[in-house]
């Protein structure tokens, strides 16, 4: 792994992607598929003001359905299947796509959102 300064904008995303806490990077942010956990383990960074709601749920859709639109397209024009082809090749993909994104995106918006609205700011709600 690249070596990555520690309060960049790099590393804090990376540190989300990997579902690690966003300032130190060694507790877990999950507890569960997609629960964020009240407070680290590790530094005691409370998220229990931050809301990443739906957006690793609409990026994730985005991502994997303009792949799974892309596959097909290319499965029409290259082999001309059946229709039920299609179904058998598609909605596999698009679940476990939808499974293996959702997750390193809900981590990426939680990092996102403590950089840029930063709950335990005590004097300003948007942090930076």
């Amino acid at each position: 792994m690249p070596e990555v300064p520690e309060g960049s904008l790099t590393g804090l995303l990376w540190k989300g992607f990997r579902g690690r806490c966003p300032k130190c990077g060694r507790g877990f942010l999950f507890r569960g598929f997609l629960t964020v956990v009240d407070r680290c383990s590790s530094c005691g960074l409370d998220f229990s003001g931050q809301d990443a709601g739906d957006a690793s749920a609409v990026f994730g859709t985005f991502l994997v359905g303009a792949v799974a639109v892309g596959v097909a397209l290319w499965m029409e024009l290259a082999y001309q299947p059946a229709f039920w082809v299609f179904g058998a090749v598609l909605v596999p993909l698009i679940i476990v796509g939808t499974l293996l994104t959702i997750r390193p995106l809900k981590g990426l918006s939680v990092a996102l959102q403590y950089r840029y609205r930063r709950v335990d700011a005590p004097t300003r709600p948007g942090g930076v």
